[in-house]
């Protein structure tokens, strides 16, 4: 790397010179090439928006390379997958071409098949609304009766992305680039540190199953350092993990390669050691008890808003979570609700591929059944698994989201290549990685304005969709506003696909849908799991 190539190239031109003058005029031509390849090196190691150039001198230029003969290699996703559920190479261009502020445009139209199944699309009004009539930082907030702190958020917000599996320059882009665009950025599982805090960009501090960063010598929440991180200025809203898209059912996974002295220090654990959360939380047993555990983090926190975020399994336990807020009328200010398709630095591929409701059925459910139990008014719901598009994010909205999270695309906005090695600790770009001579390449200046720069592009975009629908607000947008071809002469929209609940219907057993029947008889406050009971 950096090291070895100032070695490498000394040594190089040391021999090529000593040849030139012993032996032949001739081997000045290696001189001169080798003085060439010298300079750009060291220009690669001095420049800070490449990365990949950055850590690599000269042998890294040879991406670009490689990216010309990309596209032919992503045809074959970009035809299969309508639907965006892969990053293809549509969404990775479209994330930097916008984080770097150029034209982020396509020649000759779509390159999607429009006459595949799945494929969707939105509606548009020969009447739209002109861009600069509109709201341009559309926002929610968030805090119900309880809340003492509400907090005015983003629609698209950094999702949980801990320090530990990126890097701290990484962490440190990431806050910054919030902090310039005004929008929040969650923690992830591990921990509260002082690279989330160094810009002042808004946080979201999520606890998880491991309660890094508050936690006891055993490994148990401990509600006096807790309420001590949480009232700091920084932390806007606490977030309760119960389960993540990418593996729902499985605690996080730390290598010990990435666990270092400084990182068990912010976590409270022994360094150089494999860490792995557990599957599930050891501060509550019961739906009921979960709540009130809500209640304790919020009580704690000096009143600031509290949620939790889970991936759809069981829905008989999302119900039973429900029937627990409506019997002690306490609800959580959100609930992130997260897909299957949600991605991680390492998961066995089961879970991350078999396991868990995708995001747009995960938060049809949940929206449903909020509303159809009343309380939708008191909780907001953020969507998160794969928004790679400012159509996903209108997608989400038009099921019921007040608010997105996004992972994949801030970290290609601060420079992730998808080049796979995130569980493995030899990120090339510096992003996924504790190697000092490795995340030296992420400079945290140029990078912090690119995911400012993805981030506003995304929310103009977005309003853009609005006002082409002849929309002016998000709350107008419905599910009838997004269509899904399902044969190649029948269209539907998502109203038809996921019909809309009436409001409080389902506190009657007589308003509750036949498809829901069985879930809300299984549903018990006062123990998780299923009990297989039938209808009558």
């Amino acid at each position: 790397m950096r090291r070895n190539f100032v070695i490498t190239s000394t040594l190089l031109l040391g021999a090529s010179l000593a040849l030139s003058i012993y032996l032949s005029m001739y081997w000045y031509v290696l001189v001169g090439l080798v003085l060439l390849l010298t300079i750009m090196g060291y220009v690669d190691m001095f420049q800070k928006k490449h990365a990949i150039r950055r850590i690599y001198p000269v042998v890294g230029r040879l991406r670009y390379v490689m990216e010309e003969l990309r596209p032919k290699m992503y045809q074959y996703f970009i035809e299969s997958d309508i639907d965006g559920r892969p990053f293809n190479r549509l969404d990775r261009s479209s994330v930097y071409q916008r984080a770097k502020n150029v034209r982020d445009t396509i020649p000759f139209g779509t390159q999607l098949d429009l006459y595949a199944e799945g494929y969707e699309w939105m509606c548009h009004s020969v009447a739209p609304r002109a861009f600069d009539t509109l709201n341009h930082d559309p926002r929610v907030m968030i805090g119900n009766k309880d809340c003492k702190q509400p907090y005015s958020a983003s629609i698209l917000n950094i999702s949980a992305m801990s320090f530990g599996s990126l890097s701290s320059n990484a962490i440190e882009a990431l806050n910054g680039g919030a902090k310039i665009g005004n929008f929040a950025h969650n923690t992830g599982e591990g921990g509260l540190s002082d690279y989330h805090l160094k810009h002042g960009g808004d946080i979201i501090w999520q606890i998880g199953t491991g309660y890094f960063g508050c936690r006891d010598e055993e490994g148990n929440f401990n509600p006096e350092l807790f309420a001590e991180k949480s009232k700091t200025p920084s932390v806007k809203m606490i977030e309760l993990k119960l389960s993540q898209g990418a593996k729902p059912g499985h605690g996080g996974i730390l290598p010990a390669s990435k666990n270092t002295e400084e990182i068990a220090r912010i976590r409270h654990i022994k360094p150089h050691t494999l860490v792995a959360s557990p599957p599930f939380h050891s501060a509550f047993d019961t739906p009921l008890e979960m709540i009130q555990f809500i209640k304790k983090l919020r009580d704690l926190s000096g009143g600031k808003p509290v949620g939790f975020k889970l991936c759809i399994g069981h829905k008989s336990e999302f119900i039973a979570i429900c029937k627990a807020m409506i019997h002690l009328d306490i609800y959580p200010d959100y609930i992130a609700v997260d897909g299957g398709e949600g991605g991680t630095g390492a998961a066995p591929p089961e879970f991350s591929n078999y396991v868990g409701a995708p995001l747009i059925d995960g938060l049809d459910f949940v929206h449903n059944i909020l509303t159809g139990l009343d309380i939708r008014k008191h909780i907001k719901i953020i969507a998160s698994g794969k928004v790679s598009s400012a159509f996903h994010v209108a997608r989400a909205m038009a099921l019921g989201a007040d608010s997105c999270y996004q992972a994949r695309a801030m970290m290609m906005a601060v420079g992730c290549i998808q080049a796979l090695l995130c569980n493995t600790n030899t990120c090339p770009t510096g992003v996924a990685t504790q190697d000092p001579k490795l995340t030296v390449g992420l400079d945290v200046k140029d990078k912090k304005t690119r995911v400012a720069e993805y981030h506003s592009k995304m929310v103009k975009n977005y309003v853009e969709l609005l006002g082409a629908s002849g929309l002016d607000v998000t709350k107008n947008l419905t599910r009838s506003h997004i269509y899904r071809r399902v044969s190649l002469n029948e269209m539907i929209t998502y109203e038809e696909l996921f019909p809309s609940i009436e409001p409080g219907s389902m506190l009657e057993e007589s308003g509750i849908p036949l498809k829901y029947k069985l879930d809300f008889i299984n549903a018990d406050m006062e123990s998780w799991g299923i009990k297989f009971h039938k209808l009558q």
